[in-house]
């Protein structure tokens, strides 16, 4: 009968013996040499550009507030006052 120790045995061996070979150097030198080149490239993380998108979707809403403020005040100013 199959023994599942000898599949677990097999899997740690591999695992060891991929975590030590020149593939894993390379993908750690790749993936160093990625973010390398990403960090010159002046780009913002995901998290800092979502923040900066409602920053700003905040800012539009404010900016309608205002304006709406402002129409109503010169609508007022414009309007003269009713003699009684």
């Amino acid at each position: 009968m199959f023994d599942p120790k000898i599949l677990e045995d097999f899997g740690n061996r591999m695992s060891h013996l991929l975590a030590n070979s020149p593939a894993r150097d390379i993908e750690k030198n790749a993936k160093a040499m990625v973010n390398g080149l990403i960090g010159k490239l002046d780009v913002v993380t995901r998290e800092e550009f979502d923040i900066q998108v409602e920053l700003l979707r905040r800012a539009y809403e404010r900016l309608e507030i205002l304006e709406a403020r402002i129409r109503a005040l010169e609508e007022a100013r414009a309007t003269p006052p009713t003699q009684d």
